[in-house]
Parts: structure tokens; C-alpha cells; sequence
């Protein structure tokens, strides 16, 4: 049993790439007469946060105490992203770009299956950036664990010297990551990729112990506390200085994967911002990702859930 109420101790900051998502929801009975595509009338539409702001929400809705950092437009959805962040109870501090369209991802589902994604996407001004890393020097010294959510969209281009500054001040810094750079990443407290990033960046492998090399030698080439790599049905492995420490996936139907690696890493921050031991904290964010992965789109775990 956890006693979720410590989670109050944790005290986060969530910094990276904000998103909004979009549902629409309708049947399929035609095909379309212009084009052989299946025509959705769409019934029911549904708006939930993303990127940066989902792992922010999650870690909210398990009761720390949060701040999120990020860029949106000054658009429609971006006024959007922060009245949803203001009915969760989650403090921001967003920048507004107006040369910069908030990140929209919609999905267009029918009968629970998703039929395309759109992506509204661009980067945002260096001059805002400059801004936001200005923004950071004011507020990470404020909270004991900082995340930093990275979707590639360009958010955090600051993202090495933000890892420096928090290991400065004895920080705990946790990195969702992506692409082929990890050398941006180095000396972060605790690195989360998946199996596929983690492929992408040293190559496959066919044991476990060469697995355990090739984690091990990512670890020590870029002076990390621990690597946790999250691997679906496999469950999870964290490798630190003691060794590899695994634990096996939660028994559960997967239904969506969307989003699911923001609820590890919120849960993560949750449980060691409030005192656990880093083979606890992995425990519990593997069964909140159990928990996740049997709900539709991008979604929150709540306390009673890892109970």
C-alpha cells in the first residue's frame, strides 16, 4: 500500500515542449465518393493536455506541489492549454509566442480506433527561448526535482546548461529524452528513454548482457546518476551504480500508449520528491504505466489507482 498524502512533500518543476490534444470522436458507415477514404461524422469531441503539460497534470493529480515552464502561441489553443492547467490546480509559468502557434496534436477516432493524426507544430523564436531560459534561472532553485519533458519541438534548446545549473544547486533532475543527441542530457540525475530511443542511440542487442553493457556505457559516458529504461511488455530496468535493478511489466491489456511515458516520469518525480529509494520510485511509476496504457489517449493516473 502507498500512502499517496507524502506526494505532497514533492515540490516539481516540469519544463518542455506543451501541447494540446484534440479528439474527435463519430462512426464510419461510407466511403467518401472523392476519394477512397473512410467519411467520419463526428459525434463527440474532447480536449486533454500534452507533452510537458500531461506529465505536469499527472504529477499534479497525485497531489505535488507543481509549476509548469513552457511556450504557446497566442492562440486560441493556447489560452485553451492554460485554462485547463488553471482548473487542475497547476501553477505555470508560460511564455506566449505570437510568431508561434501552439503545438496541436488531433486524433480522429472512430469505434476506439484511431484513423490519422494531425500535427500543428513549428518551432519557437530564439528570442523567446533566450527569454525562457531567463525565466528558468528565476525559478528552478525554487523546487527540489525539475523534469524536463522533451518532445523535440524545440523547447529545450537551453537544455544542457538547465542539467548544468540544477547539478550546481544539488538538484534532482529527470529527463524524458529525444533523438540521437543525448550528449545534451549529460549529468542528469535520471535519463527515461525507451526501448526504441535507447535503440536509436546505441544500437540493438541480442542478450540481456550485452543490453546491460551498452546501458551501463551510455550511463557512464554522459555522468548519469541512473538510466531507467522503460521496454513495454518487458517492464522496466533502471541501472545505476549498483547494478541493473528490473521489474517486470504490470499484467494488463494495453489499450493506448499515448502519453504513458509522461505518467512514469510524473510518478517518478512524485515518489522521490517525497523521500522514496529510486528501486521504490521505479516500482511504482511501472505500475502507473500499467495503469495508463488501459485508458483512451493521453490520461491521468490518480492516487487510489496505484493502491
Amino acid at each position: 500500500m502507498v500512502d499517496t498524502r507524502t506526494f505532497s512533500k514533492a515540490n516539481i518543476l516540469v519544463v518542455g515542449d506543451v501541447m494540446l490534444d484534440r479528439y474527435w470522436f463519430g462512426d464510419v458507415e461510407r466511403i467518401s465518393p472523392e476519394a477512397p477514404v473512410p467519411v467520419l461524422l463526428v459525434g463527440n469531441r474532447d480536449e486533454r493536455l500534452g507533452g510537458a503539460a500531461n506529465v505536469a497534470i499527472n504529477a499534479s493529480s497525485l497531489g505535488a506541489q507543481l509549476c509548469l515552464m513552457g511556450v504557446v502561441g497566442n492562440d486560441e489553443p493556447g489560452q485553451t492549454v492554460e485554462t485547463m492547467l488553471q482548473q487542475a490546480g497547476v501553477q505555470s509559468r508560460l511564455l506566449h509566442d505570437p510568431q508561434f502557434p501552439t503545438i496541436v496534436k488531433l486524433r480522429v477516432i472512430a469505434r476506439q480506433q484511431q484513423l490519422v493524426r494531425i500535427d500543428f507544430e513549428e518551432r519557437p523564436s530564439a528570442e523567446h527561448l533566450s527569454t525562457k531560459m531567463e525565466l528558468f534561472e528565476q525559478e528552478y532553485a525554487k523546487h527540489d526535482v525539475v523534469v524536463f519533458s522533451d518532445y523535440g519541438k524545440g523547447a529545450l534548446e537551453h537544455v544542457a546548461a538547465m542539467i548544468a545549473l540544477c547539478k550546481q544547486a544539488g538538484k534532482t533532475t529527470l529527463v524524458d529524452p529525444k533523438g540521437d543527441d543525448y550528449a545534451k542530457y549529460a549529468g542528469a540525475s535520471v535519463l527515461t528513454p525507451n526501448r526504441s530511443e535507447f535503440k536509436q542511440v546505441m544500437g540493438s542487442w541480442k542478450t540481456e548482457a550485452e543490453l546491460h553493457e551498452k546501458a551501463q556505457t551510455l550511463r557512464t559516458r554522459l555522468n548519469l546518476g541512473a538510466l531507467l529504461l522503460t521496454r513495454s511488455e518487458e517492464g522496466m530496468t533502471l541501472f545505476n551504480n549498483d547494478g541493473a535493478f528490473h521489474v517486470p511489466a504490470q499484467a494488463r491489456e494495453v489499450f493506448d500508449v499515448s502519453g504513458a511515458g509522461d505518467t512514469v516520469i510524473a510518478t517518478l518525480a512524485c515518489a522521490i520528491g517525497s523521500g522514496m529509494s529510486l528501486p521504490d520510485s521505479v516500482a511504482l511509476a511501472n505500475k502507473a504505466g500499467g495503469v495508463v496504457v488501459g485508458k483512451l489517449g493521453t490520461a491521468v493516473i490518480l492516487p487510489h489507482e496505484l493502491n
